[in-house]
């Protein structure tokens, strides 16, 4: 495909966080964003920050930290069967140890 940098898409974190089903709700992402459960690339984010191909993206729930990267940012709400294909995890690890 392309180059991944300025030229490729980009979407917000809290609608990527829901089409790829990482979290049920948009309104769930956003909340969690908030409460500093989320993390882009090593770093606090905000639910509006954007998210392009190769981000990792750190999400803190239930006792667990998994960690994904973007692999495809979609134009158009992708199906739930397809919704896996738009990240590659890449660790889930208890959150609780320390």
């Amino acid at each position: 495909m392309g180059k991944v940098g300025v030229d490729s898409p980009a979407m917000r974190l809290d609608i990527f966080l829901k089409l790829s089903r990482l979290i049920p709700r948009r309104t769930l992402a956003q909340e969690m964003c908030e409460a500093g459960a989320v993390k882009v690339n090593g770093l606090r984010a905000k639910s509006a920050r954007e998210v392009r191909v190769g981000d990792l993206i750190s999400i803190r729930q239930r006792g667990r930290i998994t960690t994904v990267r973007v692999v495809d940012v979609p134009l158009r709400p992708p199906s739930k069967r397809d919704a896996p294909s738009l990240y590659e995890s890449i660790s889930t690890e208890s959150a609780g140890e320390s």
